[in-house]
């Protein structure tokens, strides 16, 4: 008889143990703590909103074996890039006009011994606003630049649209993190509830760090979408009465 209860009790408490291990993961109970009567939860908060800001940099490139000639395109490029931002109705307070580069091949020391387009240059327009839609609908139409033969350079990955920030990030904190703060609250309220107690006063708080993600889905921002979500996982630690 004393074999059989010896073994039962250490079953009862494996048991007991498995099924809180089971019912934390799902309500976001961290750690329960029976010594000094103490549970830990994350709160997780998430908001999804716009940017408020856009830089994006019509960059140009003409290449040929004439210095003058590829440095008058690209002057020619450049007007007409200007005169195109101007259309779509930005001001030359949004716009900034970049120097020209033409690089001479043959100047470089590894260059071969004969090359088709001896001189290579490029050049960039800048339009930097808060105006995120205007810069959306004129990114979308381009084709008459295309049209006229200007040769549109891309970043890095092919992409060349404007590249969305929020800069209005640190007035979007405070509710944020409220958020969380509400939300890992009432999974320490319901524990205590469920476990016969009552819930104590904060311990220890950790704000946890603060992610600006793009809004379709990707782990990062990339600064490609102009929705952004935003998204925090705190960590608190209540006493249990």
């Amino acid at each position: 008889m004393t074999t059989a209860r010896i073994g039962l009790l250490p079953a009862l408490l494996i048991a007991t143990s498995l099924a809180f291990a089971g019912w934390s993961v799902g309500q976001g109970v961290e750690r329960f703590r029976m010594a000094d009567r103490s549970v830990t939860v994350k709160g997780l908060a998430e908001r999804d909103v716009q940017s408020d800001f856009a830089v994006w940099a019509l960059g140009f490139r003409r290449a040929g074996s004439d210095f003058a000639g590829v440095q008058k395109g690209l002057s020619e490029d450049r007007n007409r890039v200007v005169a195109f931002l101007r259309e779509q109705g930005f001001s030359d307070d949004e716009i900034q006009v970049q120097p020209l580069q033409v690089q001479d091949l043959l100047a470089r020391e590894w260059a071969p011994q004969a090359i088709a387009l001896r001189f290579n240059g490029n050049g960039q327009v800048l339009v930097k606003t808060a105006r995120i839609e205007a810069v959306g609908k004129a990114a979308n139409g381009v084709d008459p630049l295309i049209q006229a033969g200007i040769q549109l350079d891309t970043e890095q990955n092919g992409f060349a649209g404007p590249r969305y920030q929020l800069r209005g990030f640190n007035d979007l904190k405070p509710a944020l993190l409220q958020d969380a703060t509400r939300n890992a609250y009432e999974q320490a309220a319901k524990f205590a509830e469920d476990a016969g107690a009552r819930l104590g006063e904060l311990k220890t708080a950790n704000q946890g760090v603060i992610r600006v993600l793009d809004d379709d889905g990707s782990d990062m921002d990339t600064g490609r979408t102009p929705g952004k979500r935003l998204r925090v996982v705190s960590t608190f630690e209540y006493s249990l009465r």
